[in-house]
């Protein structure tokens, strides 16, 4: 008996007999014995991660260890998501700025989900990569689909954003949008969780790349970002995600609650129905990614504001503004006071947010959700 086939039939006997002499089993216990696939260096080479993820379709990538203090809230998250995570790789893929930008909301949005397919599929194929050197590794979503039996809680596996930071990758601007110091905020975020140290880690950027114009605070429609840095999660949300699952919930609730198709339809405009309709047959559509559409910051996106700020307003900021559309508000809400008094063009409709089921005709004003912290939050 040669050494090979001693080594497979010692290996052999540590398995049950049915188990140990089936073909792939043998098949494995052979490659083994001859040697095999050696392990994976024990420590990633950050320059040839890099590298790949550029190849994936990333625009730029750093990684992180799991270990940096920012990440702290995430490790237990991470963790369950992938046991044996040591380091966190983030990939950035770059949006169109004028799509981003267009008062026309089938634009934006095709421009968010086509960009969000993109950094999903980089982030697959860094995995898959990293999968077949040896390692173990996970890319949860980017953005949407996500964890909804958690809804209204943390739905999301890993903060994409708050990696991207610790990466140094950018920096969150007023906004809550990460903003990259050469592409600014139009970009969307993907993470690769892995069980391996990286021999070099991003540095975290030593200053901000907002240029603290506040003209997100100006595009706001419902108000929900404070020139004093406060942000109102809820304001954004409610109207922002009216067809994402809160706002489907309170529309479901108003089928559910009207008499009759008349009732309904005296409550639900045609463009409402036809809208709700539209992210249901397709994806959920975002009703406004207005702060990251006038944003100017980024080495890459700054020249036109700093060449004639007035005209960027005029083009960039003003047709946002001008534009004549639904608000979601809660009633009484102090998003509901500043859009009648700062855009009374914009006609504001109240709604529940459906963020709690409804007693009888009962409403109320629901505790603030958490905000997803994910690319997909413009």
């Amino acid at each position: 008996m040669s050494k090979q086939e001693a080594a497979e039939e010692t290996e052999g006997r540590k398995l049950p007999a049915k188990l140990s002499g089936h073909p792939s089993v043998r098949a494995v216990l052979a490659a083994r014995s001859a040697g095999g696939r050696a392990a994976p260096p024990p420590v990633i080479d950050a320059d040839r991660l890099r590298a790949l993820c550029l190849e994936a379709g990333a625009d730029d990538a750093a990684a992180v260890s799991l270990d940096h203090p920012d990440l702290a809230g995430e490790r237990e998250h991470v963790l369950a998501a992938l046991p044996g995570t040591r380091s966190l790789v983030s990939l950035m893929v770059r949006m169109n700025r004028d799509n981003t930008r267009s008062p026309a909301r089938s634009v934006a949005n095709q421009e968010f989900h086509q960009t969000d397919e993109q950094v999903n599929a980089a982030a697959r194929t860094v995995a898959r990569a990293l999968q077949d050197a040896g390692y173990h590794a996970l890319n949860p979503s980017a953005g949407f689909p996500q964890e909804m039996e958690r809804f209204p809680g943390r739905i999301w596996v890993v903060a994409h954003k708050t990696v991207a930071v610790a990466a140094g990758l950018g920096v969150m601007g007023l906004h809550r949008n990460v903003i990259h110091p050469r592409f600014g905020n139009f970009v969307l975020l993907a993470t690769v969780l892995v069980d391996a140290p990286v021999s070099a880690y991003g540095q975290e950027l030593d200053y901000s790349p907002c240029v603290d114009c506040r003209l997100c605070v100006a595009a706001c429609p419902v108000g929900a970002i404070g020139k004093d840095g406060s942000f109102d999660a809820l304001a954004c949300t409610t109207h922002n995600y009216r067809e994402f699952m809160s706002g489907f919930t309170d529309w479901a609730q108003t089928v559910a609650g009207s008499a009759d198709a008349a009732d309904f339809r005296a409550r639900v405009t045609d463009p409402e129905n036809a809208s709700m309709w539209q992210s249901l047959a397709f994806k959920p559509s975002y009703k406004s990614g207005y702060c990251l559409a006038v944003c100017p910051a980024g080495e890459d996106v700054l020249g036109p504001y700093l060449d004639d700020r007035r005209a960027y307003l005029d083009t960039v900021l003003r047709p946002l503004q001008d534009k004549t559309e639904t608000l979601y508000v809660l009633p009484g809400s102090e998003a509901q006071r500043y859009a009648q008094r700062r855009f009374p063009h914009k006609p504001t409709k109240e709604v529940s947010g459906g963020w709690r089921s409804p007693t009888g005709r009962n409403t109320h004003t629901p505790d603030a959700p958490d905000t997803p912290d994910t690319p997909d939050t413009p």
